[in-house]
């Protein structure tokens, strides 16, 4: 996908369009996951419980073994911020396409 590095967009601080630089930021995770932290093991542990009676054994195979992502999504969200140049002020899009590579042109 390829963006104009200037763009002319609505500036909800100065409230009129105003010319905006376009900066493609890194999308974070809210606090990267830590597998074997203590949340993770139980939330690995409950998804195998609620299947039938008595001790399942450690993480009760069948959960954990057939346990696949299908229809994983390949690409990720693109997070573009905008700044104004007249107020330097800086905002992003809302709703955001997904995309393999982004160009700034």
């Amino acid at each position: 996908m390829k963006i104009p590095k200037t763009i002319n967009r609505y500036c909800p601080y100065c409230k009129k369009k105003t010319e905006h630089k376009v900066i493609q930021a890194k999308r974070k995770t809210p606090g990267s996951a830590h597998p074997l932290s203590r949340g993770g093991k139980i939330r690995t542990k409950l998804r195998g419980e609620w299947r039938g009676h008595g001790n399942l054994g450690k993480y009760s195979k069948g959960a954990m073994s057939k346990w696949k992502r299908y229809g994983k999504k390949i690409s990720k969200k693109v997070d573009l911020r905008f700044q104004c140049k007249e107020c330097g002020k800086m905002h992003t899009k809302r709703k955001t396409k997904r995309a393999k590579k982004v160009e700034l042109k």
